[in-house]
């Protein structure tokens, strides 16, 4: 067990200065930079921010969705991705059109999903030497999801055959005191490998039905259990770790299970 959480596959416990750039028209050659972006999503007649930060010598490039009440500049995925970056993993960020244009109700389910599409077909067009993986915190990670395992689409899936795994930060299994698995069901049909992160306080996750789920997938999934951490990933201090040392443990848990993949 590390110090912050244990990881688990299956039923089994296992040890283990900014530039700016708009468009996709130019292929990301840039090491060790920062760079902003548009992203056209096309059912939104609109473009969405996107952050590209990619560390020098990245392998892989992780695109990575907001949740349901904060966009890309919170905190939470500020600071997780200074930690993927600092553990060799580039990250694309980018907002939903709600939190764009500051509106508090997230889009239709159909935005919501071509925006995931928009931001991995990004991805792969504009960092053609890099691996993919894709998922997000809470809504982002459960839309992701969604997008991988939907059956192929003409012209609709660009750049999803190159997505190598599935992570989540924060999946959100049920509505708070409603314990059900319901919203996971989708998930048999994923054939891509899936971390989950997973705080012992999720109200939104309880941590058995979360166990069962992970048990049911087998192989393909791996569970990232956080001691004491909220949907949030804020730890009690009883812990005796910080919030900044959570984002490094999952910054180098996803680093590792990454790593893995590859092998």
């Amino acid at each position: 067990m590390s110090r912050f959480g244990s990881r688990e596959q299956g039923a089994s416990l296992f040890l283990l200065q900014p530039t700016r750039c708009f468009g996709n028209q130019k292929t990301e050659q840039a090491l060790n930079v920062t760079r902003e972006h548009k992203i056209r999503v096309a059912e939104a007649a609109s473009n969405v921010d996107a952050v590209l930060k990619r560390p020098k010598d990245a392998r892989w490039l992780l695109v990575l969705a907001h949740g349901a009440g904060a966009g890309m500049r919170h905190p939470f995925l500020e600071g997780l991705t200074s930690m993927l970056h600092s553990e060799g993993v580039a990250t694309l960020r980018y907002q939903f059109p709600y939190m764009q244009q500051q509106r508090r109700r997230p889009d239709s389910p159909k935005v919501l999903l071509a925006t995931v599409r928009a931001a991995i077909a990004f991805a792969a067009e504009t960092t053609p030497g890099l691996a993919l993986l894709a998922g997000g915190k809470s809504l982002g990670g459960r839309m992701t999801s969604h997008v991988l395992s939907e059956p192929p689409q003409p012209g609709a899936n660009r750049g999803i055959p190159r997505v190598r795994g599935l992570v989540f930060y924060g999946f959100p299994l049920h509505a708070p005191g409603k314990p059900g698995a319901e919203r996971a069901e989708h998930l048999d049909q994923m054939t891509v490998p899936m971390l989950f992160h997973q705080g012992t306080r999720d109200a939104l996750a309880d941590l058995a039905l979360m166990r069962s789920l992970c048990s049911k997938l087998g192989s393909r999934a791996l569970l990232h259990v956080v001691d004491t951490a909220d949907h949030s990933f804020h730890v009690l201090k009883r812990s005796g770790t910080t919030d900044a040392q959570v984002l490094q443990e999952l910054a180098r848990t996803t680093a590792s299970w990454a790593g893995r993949l590859a092998e």
